[in-house]
């Protein structure tokens, strides 16, 4: 009887071992799983955005690298032909001058935000620069002002921003 309770005690005895490892082993896999998808989701979110001037400055990230560019587009330079959703326009720094100041031609295929061409509204462009010398967006995002200009105040105060052909 010693030997076949000693047989029946090692037989629970690793079938509760083998109980826990599967467990052990399945809790690792979920809790690697659950890491990998954090890891891959907050990974896309957190590019972080350049100035027309740190990203002029940057040759390093000017060779087709996805990268995030903030500004303000600048007067005048908004260009569409007609019957078109190719634009092309110039950004420079939000907070600079634009005599002077630094610039990045960029271009973008599709139909563009409602605040795109408000003067308040900074700019954020996600994209590669292209061998060109353009900047080819492919998403663009327009934060919303921090100050607030009704639209008639604005067609009197600012000058058009032209579509040309």
């Amino acid at each position: 009887m010693d030997a076949r309770a000693t047989e029946m005690e090692d037989t629970g005895t690793s079938w509760v071992r083998s109980n826990r490892t599967r467990f052990f082993i399945v809790a690792g896999v979920v809790v690697l799983g659950l890491a990998f998808m954090i890891w891959a989701t907050f990974g896309e979110n957190t590019r972080y955005f350049l100035t027309v001037s740190e990203f002029n400055s940057r040759t390093e990230i000017q060779d087709g690298q996805m990268v995030r560019v903030s500004g303000k587009l600048v007067e005048g330079t908004f260009n569409r032909g007609e019957k078109s959703t190719l634009s092309q326009f110039q950004l420079t720094d939000k907070d600079g001058d634009q005599s002077g100041a630094e610039m990045l031609l960029a271009q973008y295929e599709g139909v563009l935000p409602d605040l795109f061409f408000n003067p308040h509204s900074e700019i954020i462009l996600e994209g590669s620069y292209g061998a060109d010398g353009v900047f080819q967006t492919s998403e663009i995002l327009v934060k919303c002002p921090s100050k607030y200009v009704d639209l008639e105040e604005q067609q009197y105060e600012q000058p058009q921003y032209g579509v040309s052909g």
